[in-house]
């Protein structure tokens, strides 16, 4: 139960952290904004699990 209650207290801080980082330089991130999706789309493609709703090359006389 320790070390849970431990991985508890380590994320809390984290979005504590973050909330106050963002808080702070909310300015800054904001301008990154449209290149940041722009980067996000060509990741998507790359990472997307290929295959993963089953196979293209089914045989129609299988089923």
């Amino acid at each position: 139960m320790g070390r849970k209650r431990l991985i508890g207290a380590v994320v809390m801080l984290a979005f504590i952290g973050m909330f106050f980082l963002l808080k702070e330089h909310w300015s800054h991130v904001a301008g990154y904004w449209p290149y940041l999706l722009l980067l996000a789309c060509p990741l998507m493609h790359l990472f997307h699990g290929h295959g993963g709703h089953g196979s293209h090359n089914v045989d129609s006389s299988k089923k």
